[in-house]
């Protein structure tokens, strides 16, 4: 079933969690996630609300291939030592 996980499997599973935390304990954490979750999905739509109406376009970039290879130039970049002088 489940990459050879049976539901006996999983059962069993789930029952030695409910022997560890107990209910009362995972239903506390069940609302907390559901809490949780609520709250995210809240703050992505009011981003989102809030963000269309004050986004200003984004600018466009144009990726055009050089019709002449010739253009490629090898950079290499080292950093200047800094003498006493300099620093003063």
């Amino acid at each position: 079933m489940l990459g050879g996980i049976s539901i006996w499997q999983l059962l069993i599973v789930l029952a030695i969690i409910i022997l560890i935390f107990g209910t009362k304990k995972l239903k506390n954490i069940g609302g907390d996630l559901g809490g949780a979750v609520k709250g995210f999905k809240k703050a992505v739509n009011d981003d989102d609300e809030n963000g269309s109406e004050t986004s200003k376009p984004q600018a466009q970039v144009r990726h055009d291939e050089p019709s002449d290879s010739t253009n490629t130039y090898d950079v290499e970049a080292e950093r200047k030592s800094e003498s006493s002088e300099e620093r003063k």
